[in-house]
């Protein structure tokens, strides 16, 4: 079975066993047919998030992924290549520095099952950066802070025992909460079933209740001129 792999200068063609993962397959590549294909892996359980790439255009785990014929295997979308699959993620993680996404003023509280339901799929959240691979935003404006910094924001703003969840919600407003185009790229590919596009929009509301407001609300037009009866409309126009 052939596959193909992006590497530095040209796609290469590799031929692999049938039925197993793409990690285990570039392995196999590595050992028997080019020892410097370098690439990133870690538990090989979808745990750690390491070995994330691109298949056919799709962000996957690659200790997940079960290699079909004539699959295209590319790095990850918005990061610095290092080399052939391996890419640079400190740019990536540093958004979530940006954003303050953490427990900022702990407050002690009781916490019901419902409670910890509310932020347990956020938190199962393991850094893939399939999501901000995924996202067209970060094409045009790389200063975006992507899909899992805003719904670890979104985790911590929602936590009963945050305090101070204003101070987070101020820090994902530049290039952030009304910067994302709710295309839902970031929720199909997340390999843990997290759905940004959803903490992205119960965000906004929250931003809403602190005072905040949509930035391009103000530039938007609506219709017709408005000619001082304040709905848009000439008084004087007739029907």
């Amino acid at each position: 079975m052939e596959i193909k792999i992006q590497r530095e200068k040209s796609v290469e063609s590799f031929e692999v066993s049938h039925g197993i993962t793409l990690l285990t397959a570039l392995y196999e590549i590595k050992e028997a047919q080019d020892a410097s294909l370098t690439f990133s892996a870690g538990c090989r359980a979808s745990v750690c998030g390491t070995c994330a790439v691109r298949v056919n255009g799709k962000e996957v785990l690659s200790c997940a992924y079960k290699v079909q014929e004539g699959d295209t295997i590319e790095p990850l979308q918005y990061h610095p290549v290092l080399r052939d699959l391996k890419v640079d993620k400190h740019k990536a993680k540093e958004t979530l520095t940006k954003s303050t996404a953490w427990l900022q003023s702990y407050q002690e509280t009781s916490l019901n099952h419902k409670d910890e339901m509310q932020t347990e799929k956020q938190t199962d959240c393991i850094l893939c950066d399939s999501c901000y691979s995924a996202c067209p935003v970060l094409a045009v404006n790389p200063d975006f802070l992507g899909p899992f910094t805003l719904t670890r924001a979104y985790r911590y703003s929602i936590d009963k025992q945050e305090s101070n969840a204003k101070a987070i919600v101020d820090n994902i407003q530049t290039n952030g909460v009304w910067d994302c185009t709710l295309c839902g790229e970031c929720t199909a590919v997340c390999p843990k079933g997290i759905d940004p596009k959803m903490d992205i929009t119960m965000l906004r509301g929250i931003s809403l209740q602190h005072g905040h407001t949509d930035p391009s609300f103000a530039t938007q037009s609506f219709g017709t001129p408005d000619f001082g009866g304040g709905f848009g409309f000439d008084p004087n126009g007739g029907f």
